[in-house]
């Protein structure tokens, strides 16, 4: 499956990423790849994916056009939630001291590969 490749090269990219996941709207996982247990990950992406839909249904109100991603920054990671169409929703989750800019680039060439194969 193309899913799991276009993941890999994601994860390899980005120094000090733990893992990708992509998650349909209910937040269940269609496909992931990490360097960490897969439950951890999966756990990641289905809330996360959650908050992006319910971030989505709120922000439609508003006249600022429609969420394309979130960044999430912590004391120890970042997380980079994105849509890649209006089912489906990619997360990459890495260690802080990982460049962002670096992360977002990826994680954008990635979105756009997923929504090729979509």
């Amino acid at each position: 499956m193309p899913f799991h490749a276009i993941l890999k090269e994601l994860v390899d990219a980005v120094p000090g990423t733990v893992g990708a996941i992509l998650v349909d709207w209910e937040g269940e996982a269609v496909q992931e790849y990490c360097h960490c247990d897969s439950y951890d990950i999966r756990f990641v992406g289905a809330h996360k994916g959650i908050i992006l839909s319910r971030l989505r249904e709120t922000h439609a109100e508003s006249q600022g056009g429609e969420i394309e991603d979130v960044v999430i920054t912590s004391e120890r990671q970042i997380l980079l939630i994105g849509t890649v169409d209006p089912d489906y929703s990619l997360v990459l989750q890495t260690e802080r001291t990982c460049p962002a800019g670096l992360a977002r680039y990826h994680f954008n060439n990635a979105l756009a590969r997923l929504k090729k194969e979509l």
